[in-house]
C-alpha cells in the first residue's frame, strides 16, 4: 500500500497543475485581446485546370511539377500532324478558287468584248435598215405615179423587211452577251466566296493548332501533371493542375460576434507554423453570408455564439510577386484579426512583417 503522504502531494501536484493552466489560459497567451480575433487555417490558392480544347495524342510535356510558370508560357503541346495536312488541303483549295476568280474575271472581259462587238453589229444593221427603209419609200411613191417598176418597189420592200430581220437578230445577240457579262459577274462573286470559305478554312485550323500548345492562362505554379506524353485525351481532357499565385488566401472561421464585425477590407495579419518569426499582412476578401458548424438550435444567446462563419483572408498581389519562390499551399497557420483599427498589433501577431 502506498504512502499516504504520497498520495497527498500528487494530489496536490495535479490541483496546481490544472489551476496554473486555467491561469494561463485566462491570462496569458491563450487570451485573446480586446479589439481582435483570430482562427486558425492554411494558405490556399485558385486552382486552375489547364485542359485539352480539342482531342489527340499529347506530345511533349514542357513542364515539371512545383515549378514556376509564367503567363502564356507553352506547358504542353498535342500531336499537329492531321490538323497540318487538313491546312494543306486549305490551301491548295484557296489556291483552285483564286485561280477561279482570275478565270471568271478574264471571262467578264470577254463578255465585254462580245457586248461591244454586238453592239457594233446592230449599229451597222441599224444603219443598213434606215437605208433600206428610205429606199422602199421612194419606189413606194414612183410606184404610184407609174414611174418606177412593181418588181423594184418588191426588191426594196424585201430589201426592208430583211434589215428589219437583221436588226432584230443584232439585238438578240447583244441581250445575249450582255447576260454573258452578268454570267460571269456571278462566277466571279462565287469564286470570291470559294477564296473567302478557304481563307475562313485556313483560319479555323490555324486556331486548332494554337490551342493545340496549352499554355498558363496566368502566372503560378505546377501543382500536378494529370497526363502523360503519348496519352490521348479527349475534349476538354485535363493535362496539367496549377496554382494561380496571384490568389493566395487563408481561409479560416470566426464566431458570430466576431465576423459580425469583419468586412471586405479588414486588416490581417497571418502568421504560418512553419515561419513564426515571419508575418505576412492580408486583408479580409470575404465573409460567408451562411453560417458553418450550425448547432442543432439557436433559440438562445449562448447557442447563437456558437455559430462559425467561413472566413477569407488573401495576400496582396504586389507583396506575392516579390515572395513566389516561398509561397506554399496548403501550410497551416493562425490568422490575426483587427477588428479595432485604433488597437495595436498583439505581441502574438509582432515580428518581421513582409512588404
Amino acid at each position: 500500500m502506498k504512502n499516504p503522504k504520497y498520495l497527498l502531494y500528487t494530489a496536490i501536484a495535479v490541483v496546481c497543475a490544472v489551476v496554473g493552466f486555467l491561469f494561463w489560459q485566462d491570462t496569458g497567451n491563450g487570451a485573446v485581446p480586446e479589439g481582435f480575433a483570430h482562427g486558425n487555417g492554411r494558405v490556399e490558392a485558385v486552382e486552375i485546370d489547364v485542359a485539352s480544347k480539342l482531342p489527340g495524342r499529347i506530345e511533349t510535356i514542357l513542364v515539371r511539377e512545383g515549378e514556376l510558370i509564367e503567363a502564356g508560357q507553352p506547358l504542353a503541346v498535342l500531336d499537329t500532324r492531321q490538323l497540318t495536312a487538313n491546312r494543306h488541303e486549305a490551301e491548295a483549295q484557296l489556291l483552285r478558287a483564286e485561280i477561279s476568280v482570275e478565270s471568271a474575271r478574264l471571262t467578264i472581259q470577254q463578255r465585254e468584248a462580245e457586248v461591244r462587238a454586238a453592239e457594233a453589229v446592230l449599229a451597222q444593221q441599224q444603219s443598213a435598215l434606215d437605208a433600206a427603209q428610205r429606199q422602199f419609200a421612194r419606189s413606194e411613191a414612183l410606184a404610184g405615179n407609174s414611174v418606177a417598176s412593181e418588181r423594184q418597189l418588191d426588191i426594196d420592200r424585201s430589201n426592208a423587211l430583211g434589215a428589219e430581220a437583221a436588226v432584230a437578230s443584232a439585238e438578240a445577240m447583244l441581250a445575249a452577251a450582255q447576260i454573258g457579262v452578268s454570267a460571269a459577274e456571278a462566277a466571279v462573286v462565287g469564286a470570291e466566296v470559294a477564296v473567302t470559305a478557304a481563307t475562313a478554312m485556313i483560319e479555323a485550323i490555324d486556331v486548332q493548332i494554337e490551342d493545340s500548345t496549352l499554355k498558363a492562362p496566368r502566372p503560378g505554379r505546377v501543382q500536378y501533371i494529370v497526363a502523360q506524353a503519348g496519352e490521348v485525351m479527349g475534349a476538354g481532357g485535363r493535362v496539367i493542375n496549377m496554382i494561380d499565385l496571384n490568389d493566395v488566401y487563408m481561409t479560416f472561421f470566426l464566431q458570430t460576434a466576431a465576423a459580425g464585425r469583419t468586412g471586405p477590407g479588414t486588416e490581417v495579419r497571418l502568421i504560418l507554423d512553419a515561419a513564426q518569426d515571419i508575418v505576412i499582412p492580408a486583408e479580409i476578401s470575404f465573409v460567408s453570408d451562411v453560417a458553418q458548424f450550425t448547432p442543432k438550435t439557436v433559440e438562445t444567446e449562448i447557442e447563437r455564439e456558437k455559430l462559425m462563419f467561413r472566413v477569407r483572408a488573401r495576400i496582396a498581389p504586389e507583396l506575392l510577386g516579390k515572395y513566389l519562390d516561398y509561397i506554399k499551399t496548403g501550410l497551416p497557420g493562425v490568422a490575426w484579426v483587427r477588428l479595432d483599427p485604433t488597437q495595436p498589433w498583439p505581441e502574438e501577431a509582432e515580428g518581421r512583417v513582409l512588404e
